[in-house]
């Protein structure tokens, strides 16, 4: 390196005074845009929370989740390029020939070229993730992952390039790789649907069982509380299973985007106890 060949202090100290300094001032000036560039980004996805908390609407709008995850999108991909472009001019003020590192670099890169594979996939799904707006920041989603054979299931706090950050009903944290995103399920998008399954016994007159469930529904709807929640009135479906014991009714409500669990909870407090008042609760 250069300041290594000089021949005395006296060179090792102009030295410091010129490229060391250069040095010092291009790492404090990227961590103070490295700030900046946070602050900005915070600043913003605040304004879209306040916006959203100040409204009259249950949910945020699928415009503002995606301006929310195209804001820390943009953030990580600024912030990597700034870091990559003064790393080389460290290096350059080091006394490394830039040029003269092409060879070893297409060697490295050649060595490293099956790791880099999975970043550069990581890179692209990522990018059509965000570009297709499969999802943004507050959307609940199921995740199928490749080599795992359960799904990641959470709500989405995070969106870069490389990787999806979820936050589980547990509390749990999440980090999926996008190029390893099998398969997206958006349990929060535009609307959703609560489905209940109501089981009663099979010699129950499933004519009296429709109406008291028509009238759980109609109440339901009735509801200030869930009215907001709900896009229509909650449908009965007919029997969706038979057994020798046993027959399964399916209820099915619209509601708002990621509202379908509170939905379906309160759908089915009130159907077992319309149910219990009939005397068909045995079975629920």
């Amino acid at each position: 390196m250069h300041f290594l060949a000089a021949g005395s202090g006296a060179d090792f100290g102009n030295w410091l005074r010129s490229s060391g300094l250069e040095i010092v001032l291009l790492i404090v000036g990227a961590m103070l845009f490295s700030r900046a560039a946070t602050f900005l980004r915070d600043r913003i996805t605040r304004k879209i929370d306040a916006g959203f908390r100040s409204s009259d609407s249950l949910v945020r709008s699928e415009a503002a989740k995606h301006r929310h995850a195209l804001a820390q999108v943009i953030t990580w991909v600024v912030l990597s390029i700034v870091y990559f472009l003064v790393s080389l001019e460290v290096l350059r003020r080091l006394g490394f020939e830039l040029g003269g590192l092409v060879a070893p670099a297409a060697v490295l890169g050649a060595a490293l070229g099956f790791g880099a594979q999975r970043i550069v996939q990581d890179l692209l799904a990522g990018f059509f993730l965000i570009t297709e707006r499969q999802y943004g920041f507050g959307d609940v989603v199921r995740i199928a992952v490749t080599g795992n054979p359960t799904d990641a299931e959470g709500t989405v706090e995070d969106v870069t390039l490389r990787i999806t950050t979820l936050r589980s009903a547990d509390g749990e944290v999440i980090t999926v790789p996008n190029g390893q995103i099998v398969k997206v399920t958006n349990l929060s998008k535009d609307w959703a649907r609560a489905a209940i399954d109501v089981p009663v016994p099979a010699t129950a007159d499933i004519n009296k069982v429709n109406e008291i469930l028509h009238d759980v529904g109609a109440k339901a709807f009735a509801d200030r509380k869930l009215k907001t929640l709900l896009l229509d009135e909650p449908s009965v479906m007919g029997v969706e299973d038979l057994t020798v014991n046993q027959m399964n009714i399916k209820m099915v409500a619209r509601t708002l985007p990621g509202k379908q669990f509170e939905v379906g909870r309160e759908l089915r407090v009130r159907v077992a106890a319309a149910l219990r008042r009939e005397g068909l609760s045995e079975t629920t």
